[in-house]
């Protein structure tokens, strides 16, 4: 093996980890450097968990054929820790491997290391073992790299790593040190990129994509918002008081069905969901064009709409409650920034305009109409000509009745 090349790998994966570089690319650089060093690497994995709302975390792999892709993310093995496991979704199949793979086992017994020579002996220890001895690997060996206490997060407690060679004599002991000695160096970069793709991904569930973005751009000084055109958005649920009352354990599955639709319509249509505010939802569509962002808006809610007419036929079929969405669209200048005390800031919009989308909204109970739109908004180029007008109305704390429009029934 050649010591100088092994030398060189420690600053390398160093500078990935400052640097940023992507996952995939570190676990190919570090195998690729290791072959050419001299280690008989045939086959990696390497994961680390992670905190996604639906992931529990990432598998990298190298040395696979071209139809395997070289990342995976993987769903939910375990639902400990979970405040309401009965509504997670739990992945059956990653569960089922993950308590017959090799890291289990060394979970239950605190190791660190655990090697195998691959054989016929071996295939029904281990549920990817058999796969890999398929695949002409001789030798394998597990590392779990751990994280000391207060570098844990959520789930994320370690790197764990799985390594095989298809040389017939297997690793030589000097080799299988030389990964000991490598690998936490590997883990670091790993877990430092993974850390950064977390915060990101975490910002834009929590805060919305545009927002989150904003907030890693380092606009997070308090008082310190910028005046924008937007689309306001403010839409909530219709007799949502009622289920909870009489249906209470059908809150959370009913909330999440219907923003699955909601959200979901607002980002492919490019708006941006800022708050959900317990059965209500209040998102923006901005664009330098106030035609472009209005006419985004209201495609997002026929969308919304259609979406949730095939919800309530699926929730029908399952003897669950439904219900309806209540939305009003209003546009104009608002203020959109961080506001709050030191401890606790809110990245959110602000103005008349939020307010005014707001009390729209809650005139659709009024005059019985699922969408309603402002005159401002109907105003907008051509957009009066996919609406129909449902009269004027006074809205509570806007001086002046208004005329609402609703979207033209054949459309």
């Amino acid at each position: 093996m050649d010591e100088t090349l092994f030398a060189d790998l420690p600053p390398w994966l160093t500078q990935a980890g400052l640097a940023g570089t992507p996952e995939t690319d570190i676990v190919r650089g570090f195998c690729d450097r290791c072959v050419a060093a001299g280690l008989p690497l045939g086959r990696a994995h390497v994961f680390i968990d992670t905190l996604h709302p639906v992931h529990e975390g990432r598998l990298y792999r190298w040395g696979f054929g071209p139809g395997e892709s070289p990342v995976h993310d993987y769903g939910r093995t375990s639902l400990a820790g979970l405040a309401n496991p009965g509504h997670v979704s739990l992945d059956q199949q990653a569960a089922d491997i993950w308590q017959r793979s090799p890291f289990y086992a060394m979970l239950q017994t605190g190791t660190s290391l655990l090697r195998r020579r691959l054989g016929a002996g071996t295939d029904g220890e281990f549920s990817l073992l058999p796969d890999w001895r398929a695949a002409g690997m001789t030798d394998y060996v597990a590392i779990i790299s751990r994280f000391d206490t207060e570098g844990i997060i959520g789930e994320m407690d370690a790197v764990y790593s799985s390594w095989a060679t298809n040389r017939p004599a297997g690793f030589a002991d000097d080799q299988i040190a030389m990964l000991e000695r490598l690998v936490p160096y590997l883990a670091l970069a790993i877990k430092s990129v993974s850390l950064t793709r977390m915060t990101r991904t975490l910002m834009e569930t929590y805060l919305g994509r545009d927002a989150g973005q904003r907030v890693l751009s380092g606009r997070i000084v308090r008082g310190v918002a910028e005046r924008i055109d937007a689309v306001v958005w403010f839409s909530d649920l219709r007799a949502f008081t009622r289920i909870t009352d009489t249906a209470p354990e059908q809150v959370i599955p009913l909330l999440n069905d219907y923003s699955d639709v909601i959200v979901s319509a607002i980002d492919e249509h490019g708006g941006d969901v800022l708050k959900l505010i317990g059965d209500g939802t209040l998102a923006i569509f901005t664009a330098e064009d106030r035609l472009h962002a209005c006419k985004a808006a209201l495609s997002a809610a026929i969308a919304a709409r259609q979406g949730i007419a095939e919800l309530k036929k699926r929730r029908i079929a399952q003897n669950q409650p439904v219900t309806d969405m209540y939305l009003g669209l209003h546009v104009g200048k608002v203020f959109y920034g961080n506001v709050g005390s030191r401890e606790r800031l809110d990245f959110t919009v602000l103005g008349p305009a939020v307010n005014e989308a707001s009390r729209i909204a809650t005139m659709c109970r009024s005059v019985d109409q699922q969408v309603l739109v402002s005159a401002a908004f109907a105003e907008v180029g051509d957009i009066k000509r996919r609406l129909v007008s449902v009269g004027r109305y006074a809205l509570r704390g806007v001086s002046q009745p208004q005329e609402l429009f609703t979207i033209d029934p054949g459309l």
